[in-house]
């Protein structure tokens, strides 16, 4: 007997704004440039890339490779995109003594 594998796309199960905005904020709270780039690219999968791009006006394919695991996408492609989701970044206040993703305290000026 054969065990057929294949690989996990997570944009097959965001289909609900719950879903889209925790499989975001975990990626932002993580805080890794690459995995929130990827995360924003599953959402914009799951939405439909070619729409996302009309609405953009950006390529579909240079958002494909911005928004991959490899891709290292510009502020306003980030906002652009996630403006066309429907959604926006925040800033919120960090409690004092709250540590980053890297385990270091945030402190003013670095």
């Amino acid at each position: 007997m054969s065990v057929k594998i294949t690989d996990w796309d997570p944009s097959e199960y965001l289909d609900n704004e719950e879903s889209i905005r925790a499989y975001l904020n975990a990626a932002f709270e993580d805080g890794d440039p690459k995995l929130i780039a990827s995360a924003i690219g599953d959402v914009a999968r799951a939405r439909g890339m070619t729409q996302i791009a009309r609405e953009t006006g950006f390529a579909r394919e240079a958002l494909y490779r911005a928004l991959s695991e490899k891709g290292n996408p510009e502020l306003g492609t980030v906002i652009g995109v996630l403006k066309s989701l429907g959604m926006a970044v925040r800033v919120e206040p960090i409690e004092p003594g709250a540590e980053s993703a890297s385990g270091r305290a945030f402190a003013h000026g670095g």
